[in-house]
């Protein structure tokens, strides 16, 4: 499995804002080894960073593009799933059984749902919204989006184990084709060595340690 360190940082130092400019973000290694196996098409360059506290964990996507696709009729879970958008996932093990699944587009709008294998999809089930916050911003050539979540709730769903939380990390990129449709590439961190895109199998994640 692929590793990323998270750095630690003084508690209360780091607020996030969407813009992805707290000074606080240069202790984080930055992670820009994202591919898209299935499309030879190269993707614009896309950067995560992660830290901690005692109280949060935080994370920055940074996505370069320049033509940014938001589907706006509604705020439906089927609209998010149109849009361009960063994912992560956290799983208890590797048997999926349950997964969490986060994904969020540049507005912010978040899809936030439990899963369990078989692409198994609990809609109704949502983040605890005490514990999440979910910052963001579209700028010219790219978009930052900014997400804390509480340590105490990835402890309550038994998702840090040995410093160690399982993670898979994603992107989906809406381009529009010839007959004027909006067709995604899949873009991961691990790559998971399916025929098809799919970030909902086990060989898709990596391991996110707090140091």
């Amino acid at each position: 499995m692929k590793n990323y360190n998270v750095n630690r940082i003084e508690k209360n130092i780091l607020q996030i804002n969407g813009l992805g400019d707290n000074p606080f973000w240069s202790k984080a290694e930055i992670l820009t080894d994202f591919s898209s196996p299935w499309n030879d098409l190269q993707s614009e360059k896309m950067e995560f960073r992660a830290l901690w506290d005692t109280e949060y964990i935080f994370f920055c996507y940074t996505v370069y593009d320049n033509n940014v696709h938001v589907d706006r009729q509604d705020d439906s879970v089927d609209s998010i799933g149109e849009s361009d958008r960063v994912e992560i996932f956290l799983r208890t093990d590797e048997a999926l059984d349950p997964y969490y699944c986060l994904e969020i587009d540049p507005t912010p709008r978040i899809m936030d749902f439990r899963a369990s294998p078989k692409k198994k999809f609990d809609f109704d089930w949502n983040w605890p919204k005490n514990d999440l916050i979910v910052k963001s911003k579209i700028k010219e050539d790219h978009f930052i989006i900014e997400i804390a979540i509480t340590i105490q709730s990835l402890k309550n769903f038994d998702l840090i184990k040995n410093n160690s939380i399982e993670a898979g990390l994603y992107r989906a990129k809406y381009t529009k084709q010839e007959n004027n449709l909006f067709e995604p590439t899949w873009i991961s961190w691990v790559n998971p060595n399916t025929e098809t895109p799919n970030f909902h199998t086990p060989d898709s994640f990596g391991n996110l340690i707090l140091v």
